[in-house]
């Protein structure tokens, strides 16, 4: 016999945590039940402790400018202990000619930053008379068309941060599909920002967020309590009469809502008889390579840097962990997390722990002023891949949208769908808790224009 309950979640990440978090905020008697098929939940969030050091294996925070991450963080307590790093006091930087200058806080800063030529910089004006072009484009083809090759580089290095992926193949409908809404309606970005600013105060910049004890405390928090079992994989999910019937390898489950809160591709892969335009979107794996320095290293303050692919860097980039949450490194030391791989060079990743440190600290230096070597060093290789929002990815939007009116009772959240990054999926694990719980209309949400920080 099934075992049978009302709300079943396939997947205990971030997704599915923060789905049960707010169904649960609403009916605190929910029936709910969490499949899960590793030994612990959270996905790819991940914290690393040791020897005094805290870094991570997956994302590093999210920003505070989201209102369903402002809810959770309110509506669990974690909002008294967050730590914040504004993006209006922290410097960001880019490399450049083998430098590292200072990515432009404001936009009229772009009149004197060494990035763009003069040309360069009136060239970003040309967007003002370039009529939409309708038809898919790549990140790269739409930025170059829209305000000039020379941004292009600034466009990649935003990209590598992001996604760690091409921009020549990711979707701009994909990535931003609120700017290219703004675009297409306003006939530039330009004009379409200027109007949504019209009437509106000057806004503040956002804040990146973390916890004490890393980026896992919001998942030990989010999972105290939940109802989670562990070690069952899902093989199918079928619909039977009114409910779905969900197979593990141990038991048959049945509920009238599922909420599929899994990286994309594995949802692919269990609903493939429903035919998805894709089989699977292509992943960029990264390894973060944790670097402590005693406090003779001078470190720039700031967030970290990003080097566009031109500058043939061997590191995507690093973060200057130190400065941007306390507590990050033992008394005296200070700690860089270097990233290292993604879409373009999935080879680095076989290398050896050993030459990973070696390549990437002969990188650093040339950048930074690092008299000794590191005194400490990990290699966190995390066995989650970020999915990449390439050509094709609208599509599969369009099917997701499709099977979820067609088919009663299911849910698609999770990383890849809507976005990659960690307020994305608490955002749709909002919506889809919110659809439940009011069975709202499932009509196209207006897409946001979410502004690139670098």
């Amino acid at each position: 016999m099934p075992e049978i309950h009302e709300i079943i979640i396939v997947g205990a990440g971030l997704s599915g945590l923060s789905a049960a978090h707010f169904l649960g905020q609403s009916v605190p008697d929910q029936d709910i039940l969490i499949l899960e098929q590793d030994d612990r939940p959270g996905g790819a969030v991940r914290s690393f402790r040791e020897e005094g050091y805290l870094a991570e294996w997956g994302p590093h925070g999210f920003l505070d400018n989201n209102p369903a991450s402002r809810a959770l963080l309110r509506e669990t307590g974690l909002e008294r202990i967050a730590q914040k790093a504004p993006l209006g006091s922290f410097v960001r930087y880019v490399c450049h000619g083998g430098r590292l200058v200072q990515l432009p806080q404001k936009p009229q800063a772009l009149l004197t930053t060494p990035l763009l030529s003069p040309l360069g910089k009136l060239r970003l004006l040309g967007d003002l008379f370039k009529k939409p072009r309708l038809e898919e484009q790549s990140v790269g083809q739409w930025a170059a068309y829209r305000f000039g090759p020379e941004v292009l580089p600034l466009v990649d290095a935003a990209i590598t941060g992001t996604f760690a992926g091409d921009y020549e193949r990711l979707s701009i409908d994909g990535v931003m599909p609120g700017v290219r809404a703004l675009e297409k309606e306003a006939g530039s970005v330009l004009k379409g920002l200027l109007q949504k600013k019209k009437g509106a105060g000057a806004g503040t910049l956002p804040a990146m967020t973390s916890f004490p004890l890393g980026m896992e405390q919001l998942i030990t928090t989010l999972a105290t309590g939940a109802n989670i079992l562990y070690h069952q994989p899902v093989r199918a999910i079928t619909r039977q009469d009114d409910a779905w019937e969900i197979q593990t390898e141990t038991k048959t489950h049945r509920a009238a809502t599922v909420i599929l809160a899994l990286p994309v591709n594995a949802a692919l892969a269990l609903l493939a008889a429903h035919a998805p335009p894709l089989a699977a979107l292509p992943t960029a794996s990264i390894a973060t390579v944790a670097l402590g320095f005693s406090d003779t290293a001078q470190v720039p303050f700031g967030f970290g840097y990003l080097a566009p692919e031109r500058e043939k860097r061997f590191a995507m980039g690093a973060l200057f962990s130190t400065h941007m949450f306390p507590g990050r490194a033992p008394q005296g030391k200070v700690l860089l997390e270097a990233l290292v791989g993604g879409r373009r060079h999935p080879e680095r990743l076989e290398l050896s722990d050993e030459v990973l440190v070696g390549r990437i600290y002969d990188d650093l230096r040339q950048l930074l002023p690092l008299p000794e070597p590191p005194c400490f060093s990990r290699v966190l290789r995390g066995p989650s891949a970020i999915p990449q929002l390439e050509m094709g990815y609208p599509a599969l939007l369009a099917w997701k949208d499709s099977l979820e009116q067609r088919l009663d009772g299911l849910h698609l959240c999770g990383f890849g769908w809507e976005g990659i990054g960690m307020n994305d999926m608490m955002k749709t694990a909002k919506t889809v808790a919110d659809r439940i719980l009011h069975r709202a209309s499932d009509k196209q949400q207006q897409a946001e224009v979410r502004p690139v920080y670098f």
